[in-house]
């Protein structure tokens, strides 16, 4: 099992140069900078990559794949599928599944079950609730990526509101701590407030209103108030507001001990879109209004926050149906955050080499992933092949989620995700999957 890919524009660790990577079994044994020199090519697959960019594979550090339980709306099997189509090669699962991951027993169930049908690496975090955390002790920070704590409820029920167990969480646990904050008392009174004036059923555009920018930014000072406090590592997720960026520091990820991640959808919709796309671009937390979503965007360039996700939460269409309340909150996105951000960089917005630093190596570097994340000797071979001069349109007939859609269905990228390696199999191939790939589970080194 010896792969050359040859004559390739390697994006990697802040550079853009012309070079050529070989995989021997599962691991990058030799990276050539330059003209390729003369080695043996006995017995060697070679693909040429002229005039492609070679990346190293995407970790999206939290999807939710909807497996056990919820697998009418998207399961590990077809969701790993989308995600290595669309160039992401690693992925931590969220708890809030039926029945939740708050055992070890349930969570030891997950990565059994990846373990059979994953195409893609896989961690699965540890659930809290506000009387377990005995039991997320026991969670082996080797394999599991952290600890997900709701600060605000959302899909699932899993609200963790006990001030005690919280300052338990925060002083006991070793592992990262990554939280959904979103102020539960704000957006009640919200709530209360707008259906005094306008009835029960409101409309979507209220949604961002009732989950503003006060409740998010409220929630995440508390989070990063127990972490200063206790000096735990903390993760705050999907960030939508400028007022929270005001929160985190700007200095290199390697000193931080809190940080900040911002999804797709935050840096590309704003509140104008709710027009067009309606009930499809519905999230907790809610896509707030344009200046929100700039100041994300120089937040992430600056370096206040630190990586790019997706928050991949399928749902059936027809749980996106209704108002401001009825309406299932999250969508699906693995496929097409790669290609949507390189969109971005494309119309100027990121650099090439930001994009890859956030989505590549950052994760890696905040979450302590072992040899990934990075195009370098001894790695294990996750590489993503992208054709920069590939048009094409999300439409259903090449949308791969189970449940059948995407918010950016008619939208057209300019990038193409053409190959995807899994641990140096070529998992995916213009549209064609090597049906016996599985992906391994992720690794943390702890010392």
């Amino acid at each position: 099992m010896k792969t050359l890919i040859k004559n390739t524009t390697i994006i990697n660790e802040g550079t853009r140069m012309l070079g050529s990577v070989l995989i021997e079994k599962d691991k990058i044994s030799a990276v050539y900078f330059g003209n390729l020199p003369e080695i043996d090519l006995a017995n060697v697959t070679i693909i040429d990559g002229t005039g492609k960019w070679l990346i190293p594979g995407v970790i999206d550090d939290q999807v939710h794949f909807r497996e056990p339980g919820l697998t009418q709306k998207g399961d590990i099997t077809s969701e790993s599928r989308a995600a290595v189509a669309g160039g992401v090669t690693s992925f931590m699962d969220m708890p809030n599944t039926k029945p939740q991951t708050v055992t070890i027993e349930e969570l030891n169930k997950k990565f059994d079950r990846a373990a059979e049908v994953s195409v893609a690496n896989y961690s699965f975090y540890m659930g809290a609730t506000n009387d377990n955390l005995t039991e997320v002790l026991k969670a082996d920070p080797k394999r599991t990526c952290g600890v997900k704590v709701f600060m605000g409820s959302s899909t699932g029920n899993m609200l963790v509101d006990s001030e005690k167990t919280l300052s338990g969480i925060f002083s006991e646990v070793e592992m990262l701590i990554a939280t959904h904050c979103e102020k539960e008392e704000v957006i009640k009174a919200n709530v209360a407030k707008y259906t005094a004036l306008y009835g029960e059923d409101l409309p979507l555009k209220y949604h961002p209103m009732i989950r503003d920018a006060e409740a998010c930014y409220q929630s995440s000072a508390e989070a990063v108030a127990l972490a200063t406090k206790y000096n735990a590592r903390l993760h705050v997720l999907h960030l939508s507001s400028a007022k929270e960026m005001s929160l985190f520091e700007q200095k290199p990820l390697t000193e931080k001990r809190i940080t900040g991640e911002v999804c797709v959808h935050h840096l590309w919709f704003d509140d104008r879109d709710y027009e067009e796309y309606g009930n499809k671009i519905k999230w907790n937390p809610s896509i707030k209004s344009e200046s929100d979503k700039l100041a994300l965007r120089d937040a992430l360039i600056n370096g206040r926050l630190d990586v790019v996700a997706t928050d991949h939460a399928p749902h059936l269409l027809s749980e996106k149906e209704g108002g401001c309340f009825k309406a299932y909150s999250g969508g699906p996105l693995v496929q097409h955050s790669l290609t949507a951000m390189l969109e971005m960089a494309l119309q100027g917005i990121f650099s090439l080499e930001l994009v890859i630093d956030k989505m590549c190596h950052a994760p890696a570097t905040l979450y302590r992933v072992e040899n990934r994340g990075f195009i370098r000797e001894g790695y294990f071979a996750d590489l993503v092949l992208v054709n920069p001069n590939r048009e094409w349109t999300v439409s259903s007939t090449n949308i791969l989620y189970k449940c059948g859609w995407s918010p950016f269905e008619g939208n057209s990228f300019r990038t193409k995700v053409e190959k995807t390696f899994v641990n140096g199999i070529l998992a995916y191939d213009n549209g064609i999957f090597d049906e016996t790939c599985r992906g391994k589970e992720l690794q943390f080194v702890h010392s």
